[in-house]
């Protein structure tokens, strides 16, 4: 495993482009944007830099088109999303899109783009062709539902996702010519849904909710088929539980080094013996947006698994087999998990935890990395390169590339999950 040397970054805007070539970064204050080819990215490969067009127009968090052609970014002042091309160097401009995090989504060849807006005090879904950027059909949002703008398209561009505020529990299914194909709803009276997320084979939808648990809807009825609790403790013999352990260095007898070395701890997952106990939170429950509920959830490439995290356990990260539908394996860490990302091309789970390591897991085992570097790198966010051969580690005014010999382990990792499934 090999690192390179570090970037400078801004409020985390980093991404590969969906095709390999291009690294998307934020810099200048997070008003401009830089790409880098990932080739040149050892020797401070600069493509192109964009800056702001207004001086009041702060940049939002970056989207790549999946074609990787177009950056889309949105703009605080005025309300609206800036399209820039990576080909031709043209700019264009989308209105009315809705406040949100999760508000564009695009289908996996690239075709469409599915964008919620507001438009005359209501909620709209709106569906726009990439390749001109004209708009396709604009659909209104359920009659009970206000739609917080958060929506994904399945894997096979046919269903799009969307879901409601967190309080009311309500998903929305639609197909690619506008029709309503169900609607779902767990509980009512309380808080609902929290994270979402499609299999790649568009089979399964996982929705993750505040009351902890997380429901697996089928592509052909729509219904639940199964929940997934995150109990405290695991009492399942069928089921591995990792616990990562900390070591500090051994000093040696003898002359000491002046000025002292930068302190490092090594750190190893252990098996803990089952009954396991997690460490959990106790959430403030009169305050906003309290620490309950599935917010995290992913699946990996294949399918086969589904890792989650439940907020009020936030140590802990759950790999759920999926052919089985039971619990896999647990990985608890030291410090809180702030995030999970699947290998693109093998079922191989990157996970962060603000420190100074990448800690990550296949069917193989598990293993926890040390960030090289001089002073503190603590990764804020991860993102896979789409061969799967290399990762961007991000802090938070830095980011380094992280690169991974692809070819060791591969098959054993299979043949470990298929002795396992």
């Amino acid at each position: 495993m090999n690192f390179s040397e570090v970037f400078k970054l801004s409020g985390l805007l980093c991404k590969f482009s969906p095709d390999g070539k291009y690294l998307v970064s934020g810099g200048g204050r997070a008003r401009g944007v830089e790409t880098l080819t990932r080739s040149r990215v050892a020797r401070s490969g600069l493509s192109s830099v964009w800056a702001a067009d207004g001086p009041s127009a702060g940049v939002g968090s970056p989207t790549l088109s999946e074609g990787g052609e177009y950056v889309l970014f949105p703009f605080s002042f005025p309300l609206r999303i800036t399209v820039w091309s990576l080909c031709t160097k043209s700019v264009s401009y989308i209105k009315y899109p809705k406040a949100c995090q999760q508000g564009i989504t695009f289908t996996r060849d690239g075709r469409h783009m599915a964008l919620a807006e507001r438009r005359d005090c209501k909620d709209y879904v709106s569906v726009f062709v990439c390749s001109d950027w004209q708009l396709l059909r604009v659909r209104p949002g359920h009659a009970d539902t206000t739609l917080t703008g958060e929506g994904m398209w399945a894997p096979n561009g046919c269903v799009l996702a969307v879901w409601d505020t967190c309080l009311e529990y309500k998903v929305l299914l639609y197909s690619l010519d506008g029709r309503l194909l169900s609607a779902f709803c767990a509980y009512e009276w309380s808080l609902g849904v929290k994270s979402v997320a499609w299999s790649p084979s568009s089979q399964f939808l996982a929705v993750g909710s505040y009351d902890g648990k997380v429901r697996i809807l089928n592509h052909v009825t729509w219904k639940m088929i199964t929940e997934f609790g995150h109990p405290a403790a695991v009492s399942n013999p069928k089921t591995v539980v990792y616990k990562e352990a900390q070591k500090s260095p051994k000093l040696g007898l003898g002359r000491l080094p002046f000025p002292p070395p930068r302190a490092t701890s090594e750190s190893k997952y252990e098996i803990a013996s089952v009954p396991a106990s997690l460490q959990t939170l106790k959430p403030l429950t009169d305050r906003a947006n309290p620490k309950i509920g599935v917010g995290m959830l992913a699946f990996s490439p294949d399918s086969y698994f589904l890792a989650t995290r439940n907020d009020n356990v936030p140590n802990a990260v759950w790999v759920w087999d999926m052919q089985k539908l039971r619990l896999f394996v647990v990985l608890e860490q030291l410090s809180p998990v702030r995030l999970f990302q699947w290998d693109p091309q093998q079922p191989r789970l990157a996970i962060c935890t603000a420190g100074s390591k990448v800690y990550l897991w296949s069917p193989a085992g598990c293993v926890s990395v040390q960030v090289p570097g001089e002073g503190d790198f603590p990764v804020l966010s991860l993102c896979w390169h789409c061969s799967g051969d290399s990762l961007a580690l991000l802090s938070k005014d830095h980011f380094c590339l992280c690169f991974l010999e692809t070819e060791e382990g591969v098959s054993l990792a299979v043949r470990q999950r298929d002795s396992h499934t």
